[in-house]
């Protein structure tokens, strides 16, 4: 039999399976502490904020303590992208639509309380777990459903995608980017604006037309909930559309290969 591969470190630590010593003092610190304290730092002044040195200082320790917790920065950023989720909603009794749709809305709300989140949310694999949680409980909604474990995979890939795609829009239109503050745009109203004088109605057409007809006006366009809604029903429908495709076909296999990430 093919021996497991052992889990880095770090994610050791994130599960409590660490090997615990009873020799010497007593640790000043554990894995908890400094991920509020680099969350706290990342909240108040970004990501650009973070450091170990500037962890270090948050919690009271020299910058070399934190080495016997966290192996490197990137390290770091995985733990703080596993501490910033809540528990998921449980599932229990809720259709999956109504699930899936709670579950999505929720992904995008936690982006936006911790916009630094944009800046790595797609480039760290989950492997905390509470982000490993969040993605059980959208494969377990679709439970029943018919759909492969692979499919459910890329269900919840695809709507977590979503999420944090919406949640960028909302900042950077709603002002919050820099490259926003950079040309003064502070709304979808005024991004909408500066569009319909750029665009040559020759080149894009369809979208110089969508402009000019004051589409990102309005409700404030893709800031709006209405639009986050619109796009969600869209993925859901398609969702609904394959479950329909799957029990008309009868049942897979269960063990299809799938792809995709989570926050």
């Amino acid at each position: 039999m093919e021996q497991e591969r052992p889990p880095p470190s770090v994610m050791e630590r994130m599960w409590g399976r660490e090997p615990v010593t009873r020799r010497g003092p007593r640790p000043r610190l554990d894995l908890a502490t400094i991920t509020a304290a680099a969350i706290e730092i990342a909240d108040a002044e970004g990501l650009g904020g973070v450091s170990m040195a500037s962890v270090a200082s948050r919690v009271g320790v020299a910058a070399t303590a934190l080495y016997r917790y966290i192996g490197s920065k990137e390290d770091l950023l995985t733990v703080m992208a596993d501490g910033v989720a809540p528990l998921p909603p449980e599932p229990e009794g809720t259709p999956w639509r109504d699930y899936l749709a709670l579950w999505t809305r929720a992904q995008r709300d936690i982006v936006l309380e911790h916009v630094w989140l944009l800046s790595i949310g797609r480039l760290i694999l989950p492997m905390g777990p509470r982000r490993l949680l969040w993605l059980d409980r959208a494969l377990a909604a679709l439970d029943g459903t018919g759909l492969e474990h692979g499919e459910r995979i890329n269900v919840a890939s695809a709507l977590s995608g979503y999420a944090i795609t919406e949640a960028a829009l909302v900042h950077g239109v709603g002002g919050g980017g820099p490259q926003m503050e950079n040309v003064a745009i502070t709304g979808a109203a005024d991004y909408g604006e500066v569009l319909a004088g750029l665009l040559d109605p020759e080149t894009y057409p369809a979208l110089s037309a969508a402009m000019r007809s004051g589409a990102m006006g309005g409700a404030e366009g893709w800031v709006d909930d209405d639009d986050f809604v619109f796009g969600l029903d869209l993925l859901l429908d398609g969702i609904e559309a394959l479950i329909g495709r799957r029990a008309s076909e009868g049942a897979g296999t269960p063990e299809a290969p799938g792809r995709g990430e989570v926050s």
